[in-house]
């Protein structure tokens, strides 16, 4: 059950309010539980009794590019590899304060498609999940189903921030007015800018977007055309981690303070930057595909300035 604003605990720190909830959250399906609690570190020695540590931590996972309703030779059974991410998740050993996804949740965004992710994910052992939409979630509405799907509690086209365990994070939507390159428009860039206004320069950040915020190949629209003036708003910040989908594969680039992640798929692979003339689904030899696809676990102890980032294919 949501608590009321009443029943908010403020010796717990990382708890939120009823209405701080509906404010940043993104979606919470109708069987996760909404109270947060960030993670905490807990280890325990043979023949001892459990020891918590004197920092928390906060943990999370990300999955991207499910795109549940694909069919070809790439991937015959996305459904399936998808519920083989989520069982991942289920069995990491520990339960993640959220997990994200990056996007392109569904392959031609029809009500189905949308209703199946939801069910699918309502079954991650998790409290809370947060999405953004990729182009694919956007095919000829503007993102209309995917907000009625998932844009509960959202601003605009659906982006949003939330607050736990110290770190602001952002929910960034890059894919409604696409031509080649993502876009995110003046209104989101105001959002982000006013968001941060008030943050301390030593408040974590974690931004996650679709499309990367950075130009890994512009040449086949992997970058976002006006993200410069959005990174701009957080160059003051000490720490700053952009997480995004949409490339299907493994990628890592710093600038400055800011460091970029683009995370793999659960479908199916796209080639390498440039092989090729466009980016099409890639049929791996028998027995090769879930080498390419998997999950990402992050990790954040407080007083640190980096993310811990551990990838995982799928077994």
């Amino acid at each position: 059950m949501i608590a009321d604003d009443n029943d908010y605990d403020p010796r717990d720190p990382h708890a939120m309010t009823r209405r701080q909830l509906l404010r940043h959250s993104a979606w919470f399906g109708a069987a996760v539980g909404l109270s947060v609690i960030g993670g905490e570190v807990i280890s325990q020695i043979a023949g001892a009794p459990p020891a918590v540590a004197a920092r928390p931590d906060l943990r999370f996972a990300q999955i991207s590019d499910s795109h549940l309703g694909f069919d070809g030779p790439a991937n015959t059974d996305v459904t399936a590899t998808f519920s083989e991410a989520i069982g991942q998740i289920n069995a990491l050993g520990y339960t993640p304060d959220f997990v994200i996804h990056t996007g392109d949740l569904t392959h031609l965004a029809t009500p189905e498609q949308f209703d199946q992710v939801k069910q699918m994910l309502m079954d991650t052992n998790t409290p809370h999940v947060f999405t953004v939409p990729g182009e694919h979630d956007s095919i000829d509405d503007a993102g209309q189903k995917y907000r009625a799907a998932f844009g509960a509690g959202t601003r605009g086209d659906g982006w949003y921030s939330f607050d736990i365990a110290g770190v602001h994070i952002i929910g960034l939507v890059n894919t409604l007015n696409m031509k080649l390159l993502g876009h995110l428009g003046q209104d989101q860039l105001d959002f982000v800018q006013k968001d941060v206004a008030g943050l301390s320069s030593d408040t974590p950040i974690i931004v996650f977007s679709h499309v990367p915020l950075f130009a890994m190949y512009p040449e086949w629209g992997w970058g976002t055309d006006d993200a410069t003036q959005a990174l701009s708003y957080l160059r003051r910040f000490s720490s700053v981690t952009c997480l995004n989908g949409h490339v299907h594969q493994l990628f890592t680039k710093t600038e400055g303070n800011i460091t970029f992640h683009s995370g793999t798929t659960t479908a199916y692979p796209l080639p390498k930057p440039g092989d090729g003339p466009a980016p099409k689904p890639v049929t791996l030899p028998a027995g090769k595909l879930h080498d390419a696809l998997g999950i990402r676990e992050v990790t954040f102890m407080r007083g640190s300035k980096q993310l811990a980032l551990k990838e995982a294919p799928l077994r």
